[in-house]
């Protein structure tokens, strides 16, 4: 059980790995320097690359200049959040000078993160020959790193009065069809974590959406995840509310939550599909489906979150569930790659991008409202995919079985690995 962990202490201060005092930098450099956690690729060599590295604290770091980042959030309205995170988790601090406002994770992060790095290495041999089986060895691991990073967010969070600075972690995929399990995992990982700018993950599954319910109501934010159609989004908004309005609190203002919804895979399947249709019309629809259906997704967002049922949850002091946008790096390289975020801006969203994504936005970026500035094409393009015979239901559930089991996979094979590791220390 996750309770029975002790908690991983914050260390006082966060140092750099080496004896000498290091002032960490973002910036661009035509010759390509990555930390041990980011390993960022350019495909516009001649603006340079998006840097990660360190330089002595004595005045010789370059100064970290406003970037695209921050215009997206002051002049649109919309965080910038990176998803990624690994040790040392001060790799962050250049990223959240330029701008970042947030973390996400899921198990196939922490899987890359722990089984590629040596910095897991001593709290992993200390969890291991403290008797701890592999399943809290893992947790172990996962938690100090989500409280570390929560840390560094601390001012974003205070700043915005919890608007912002959230870090998020993803309870077990394995629970994503046990409803009652997974409310108990949440409750069990929020109290492990113990940060208030922390969001506890948990799938947008049928059997999961009462789960969300329960656990906001229980006062907890939550990051609903792996969301890849209309209709489930909108089952994930009621379910929010619903556990608003349950939790007996006179304060709301500290319950919050994001809905995650995915875009790059949904054009992934539906090309596919279109490929096989292969009519002209067909084959004009490609790259096209993912953001029409996030524009819609702002439409229902927009009213839900408005109208009399809102408004009396406003006066508790509620907020409203932001629309994160994930997915967001480019799957087909015929595409821009900026599409998933260049076309889904729009005040009270959050973007989250891997690195990719993020140099790209960076680098080339416009920084301009685009998530409702065609809302009838949008509708249009819907409409038209149906017409074809693509059947969003089905598109939407195929993605969130193959997300869920992406991340079983990511999260069972982590723990063979750290299982075989634990084996050799006993030994």
């Amino acid at each position: 059980m996750l309770s029975s962990f002790p908690a991983a202490s914050l260390p006082s201060s966060f140092e750099p790995r080496s004896s000498s005092s290091f002032k960490c930098f973002l910036g661009f450099n035509s010759k390509l320097v990555s930390s041990s956690c980011f390993s960022f690729t350019n495909n516009h060599p001649s603006k340079g690359s998006l840097v990660v590295g360190c330089s002595l604290a004595d005045g010789n770091g370059s100064s970290v200049k406003r970037t695209t980042l921050h215009d997206l959030y002051e002049k649109e309205g919309q965080s910038p959040w990176y998803d990624n995170l690994c040790r040392p988790v001060t790799d962050l601090l250049p990223l959240i000078e330029n701008g970042v406002r947030g973390v996400t994770s899921n198990p196939a992060i922490f899987q890359k993160a722990i089984s590629s790095s040596n910095a897991y290495n001593d709290q992993f041999r200390e969890l291991v020959q403290s008797g701890k089986d592999i399943k809290r060895v893992y947790w172990g691991l996962v938690v100090k790193d989500i409280q570390d990073a929560c840390k560094l967010f601390e001012p974003i969070y205070d700043q915005t009065d919890g608007g912002d600075g959230y870090v998020s972690v993803e309870v077990n995929p394995g629970l994503a069809d046990d409803t009652e399990v997974t409310i108990e995992a949440a409750k069990k990982l929020h109290k492990a974590v113990d940060r208030l700018n922390v969001y506890i993950k948990i799938p947008a599954t049928a059997p999961c959406i009462p789960s969300i319910k329960e656990v906001i109501a229980t006062g907890i934010s939550v990051n609903v995840t792996l969301i890849f159609s209309l209709a489930r989004y909108e089952a994930v908004i009621d379910a929010y509310l619903d556990g608003l309005e349950a939790s007996g609190l006179s304060d709301l203002s500290r319950v919050t939550s994001v809905a995650s919804f995915f875009v790059s895979r949904v054009d992934t399947v539906i090309d596919k599909m279109l490929e096989k249709i292969g009519t002209p019309e067909a084959l004009d629809l490609q790259g096209k489906a993912a953001v029409a259906q996030a524009a819609l997704a702002y439409q229902l967002y927009q009213k839900k979150f408005s109208g009399p049922r809102w408004e009396a949850l406003v006066k508790k002091g509620a907020k409203k569930q932001r629309l994160l946008w994930g997915s967001t790096s480019v799957k087909n390289p015929a595409y821009p790659d900026t599409l998933y975020v260049d076309r889904l801006i729009g005040p009270e969203t959050v973007s989250t991008m891997p690195d990719q994504a993020l140099q790209a936005f960076i680098d080339h970026g416009t920084v301009s409202r685009t998530i409702d500035a065609n809302v009838s094409e949008a509708e249009g393009l819907y409409s038209a995919l149906e017409k074809l015979g693509i059947d969003w239901t089905y598109v939407g559930k195929q993605l969130e079985d193959e997300g869920v089991e992406s991340f079983k996979k990511s999260f069972d094979s982590l723990l063979d690995t750290l299982q075989e590791k634990a084996n050799y220390i006993n030994a």
